[in-house]
């Protein structure tokens, strides 16, 4: 079995134990299926891991490399000054927290006792001293991304709210407006020559976290309800468990 995945989890790693947080992709999990949710955070029967991302995950290293050559100087990345930016990656003496999988921006929930978190890629500061969630985002397609118009977009959004949400927590003020820097690999080069080569582009998101309160208060209430709730519409993996359930029936 995978170091990974234990079937259940240790109490500890689950709802009202020490090392339990409300991460925002727990979230996001609780807006897709809430019994997916419920069956993870409350059982500590987590849904089957995919396959990571190993690239993507290279790519944010990178990017966090770069952007940090620029922090350092105090100065702007080029991708800034080529869309008109009046903003540069600040040097917040908490970043490396923040950034930090399984630390991030944490903010405990007074109104549910929820203790709040999520890991920012960047973050910038704009010439009003108002601080800008950047997000890195890394996939191959024929064409480039350039904006988010698709419906699994909306989760992108919903992210940099949460994260927008926390910040504005920790006493910094953050602008409504965010971005993306979506790079998109080229699978159309002539030659490999041992590189991929991406198209980058700035994506700009004006949103809102007037929701992420009322969802808190959802997830606090399902936690501590003792049944099981219903599935998520459209979430295949209940429905997997159902199919299974009645082969074996």
């Amino acid at each position: 079995m995978s170091d990974y995945y234990s079937i259940p989890r240790k109490a500890d790693w689950n709802y009202g134990g020490a090392r339990w947080k409300l991460s925002r992709s727990k979230i996001a999990l609780f807006q897709e299926c809430p019994r997916c949710f419920y069956l993870d955070n409350k059982l500590g029967l987590k849904r089957p891991p995919g396959y990571p991302f190993n690239l993507n995950t290279a790519v944010d290293t990178l990017l966090k490399t770069e952007f940090d050559l620029h922090r350092v100087n105090g100065e702007q990345h080029p991708l800034q000054k080529q869309y008109g930016l009046k903003a540069r990656p600040v040097a917040h003496e908490l970043l490396d927290v923040w950034r930090a999988n399984f630390e991030g921006v944490q903010y405990l929930h007074e109104s549910t006792g929820l203790l709040v978190s999520g890991a920012i890629d960047d973050l910038w500061i704009d010439e009003n001293g108002q601080y800008i969630v950047v997000d890195y985002k890394a996939t191959a397609k024929s064409e480039p991304v350039t904006e988010l118009n698709d419906d699994w977009h909306q989760g992108y959004k919903r992210q940099m709210e949460v994260y927008q949400w926390l910040l504005r927590h920790q006493g910094l003020p953050v602008s409504d407006t965010g971005y993306f820097v979506y790079c998109t690999g080229r699978p159309d080069a002539k030659a490999f020559d041992a590189k991929i080569e991406f198209d980058v582009h700035l994506i700009p998101y004006t949103g809102s976290d007037a929701w992420v309160e009322g969802i808190l208060n959802k997830i606090k209430k399902t936690l501590d309800a003792k049944k099981i709730p219903v599935a998520g519409k459209g979430c295949d993996y209940c429905a997997y468990r159902h199919a299974i359930h009645d082969l074996e029936a």
